[in-house]
């Protein structure tokens, strides 16, 4: 065990380590170096744990640890990167699920003694808010893996059932000290509560706007963690988890910024609507065809800038290689080419940036949303592969819709657009989107690595 003002020392090194690596992940070219060096520091920050509370005796806690290591190592490996949003989504809760089992251990005094009032309040949040991010984190990850829909779920009585809830909740906070009925039986029920309270929550909220609910997730994994140090007494708990807690949170304001929406009306389900207003005298220059037209090879070998949107069917169809050879070929004939990535394109805040990147796409390449916008007017070329939602122009002009009012790529100002998504079918928010009916947009419709591959088939290229 080491002396308290070794152990701080030491506690407030390892959480410098981490920010470090942090402010490094905000660089591309030292985002790996800061991946590992953060990652570093949690390690050490584990066996700083096990040797500080001298449970390194505790021989019981190495093969736990082993098994977590595996299944880390496996997942890192087996887990697609299509697959990641997912996955984030099942970490934050596991984050939950964790705060959950110290905020009850520490009610119980099981492995920590505590007998203040404020000890059993903090132990008991930290149990809430754990249960709270687990439930919610599973449902996040069910809606994102279509296991289940990821329409908004409409519940008879939301606001009673949600107040009442929240209120159970405020009362078992309050007298949590006084211990009134078992321990046993107020934790069960407490945790029942706080599940259901999540459950229907989360349920309201529709897939459109599931990007930021994993980022709210993220944050409040960390705010469990850092009250279960509360709990407990453990400064680098609080501190670790204040820091994820504070990132998450600020990630969350900048999707909210990129959406145009406020947080409070996404979690209250006001931005999933799912009634679309639609206009049968919508002024657009509509074509029924549902293929290319027969002068799309001539359009493409004349345009000379191009802009490529990639999205969540880009993900799926693991298209990104074929994309970055298509644009090395076009730069090779002398067109200039740029790749716009709109905030929330994809299942998680940067998903577009990490697969171009997979697939070795020059970083200076990628164009924020609010820096490329005003190009499209001058560009003759956009290939649009798997984007939806975030090149919808109906989030200009339809309102009631859940895409209203976020701001998206102006894909429609461009000469000629190539469509490369697998159908014609609304996006993740349910919105149908009036670029497949323009004149100039070409369609190629099917899984986007078949198409991709096709129509450099056909251009011989």
């Amino acid at each position: 065990m080491f002396d308290p003002v070794v152990y701080y020392i030491l506690a407030g090194l390892l959480v410098f380590i981490i920010m470090f690596g942090i402010f490094l992940m905000s660089n591309v070219k030292y985002a790996k170096i800061g991946n590992i060096l953060s990652a570093f520091a949690m390690l050490l920050a584990v066996l700083l744990t096990i040797l500080q509370y001298e449970i390194i005796d505790k021989w019981i806690i190495f093969p736990y640890l082993g098994v977590g290591a595996l299944i880390g190592i496996y997942l890192a490996y087996r887990v697609k990167m299509i697959e990641m949003p997912e996955m984030v989504a099942l970490l934050n809760g596991l984050g939950g699920l964790a705060s959950l089992v110290v905020g009850a251990f520490a009610y119980f005094n099981i492995g920590v003694d505590i007998s203040n009032n404020f000890s059993y309040i903090v132990a008991i949040i930290a149990l809430m808010v754990g249960t709270i991010t687990f439930v919610g984190s599973l449902i996040a990850a069910l809606k994102l893996h279509r296991i289940i829909s990821g329409r908004p779920v409409r519940v008879k009585f939301y606001k009673t059932i949600i107040t009442i809830l929240f209120t159970l909740q405020l009362v078992a906070i309050v007298i949590s000290p006084f211990k009134l009925i078992n321990e046993l039986l107020f934790v069960v029920l407490l945790v029942v509560i706080s599940s259901l309270f999540s459950l229907v929550f989360t349920l309201r909220i529709g897939g459109a706007d599931m990007p930021i609910t994993i980022s709210l997730l993220n944050s409040f994994s960390g705010v469990a963690g850092a009250i279960s140090g509360l709990a407990i007494g453990d400064v680098l708990l609080v501190a670790v988890g204040g820091i994820v807690g504070a990132s998450g949170l600020i990630l969350t304001k900048i999707m909210c910024q990129a959406m145009n929406k406020t947080l409070i009306e996404i979690l209250l389900g006001k931005t999933s609507n799912v009634i679309e207003v639609e206009s049968d005298n919508e002024d657009e220059n509509i074509d029924q065809s549902l293929e290319p037209k027969e002068d799309f090879k001539e359009i493409f070998l004349k345009s000379r800038s191009v802009i490529i949107v990639p999205g969540y069917g880009m993900a799926v169809a693991q298209a990104q290689q074929l994309v970055k050879n298509l644009a090395d070929i076009m730069k090779k004939d002398g067109k200039t080419v740029k790749f716009a990535i709109h905030p929330v394109a994809g299942r998680m805040p940067g998903h577009m940036n990490v697969l171009l990147a997979e697939a070795n796409v020059d970083y200076d390449d990628l164009y924020d949303m609010e820096v490329i916008n005003n190009e499209f007017k001058t560009t003759d070329l956009v290939l649009i592969v798997g984007a939806n939602d975030v090149v919808n122009p109906k989030a200009k002009t339809h309102e009631g819709t859940p895409i209203y009012g976020m701001p998206v790529l102006d894909v429609e100002d461009a000469n000629n657009i190539f469509i490369f998504n697998y159908d014609l079918k609304p996006g993740y928010s349910g919105v149908s989107n009036p670029l497949y009916k323009l004149n100039k947009a070409h369609l190629f419709l099917g899984d986007a690595k078949e198409t991709l591959k096709s129509f450099m088939d056909d251009l011989k290229i």
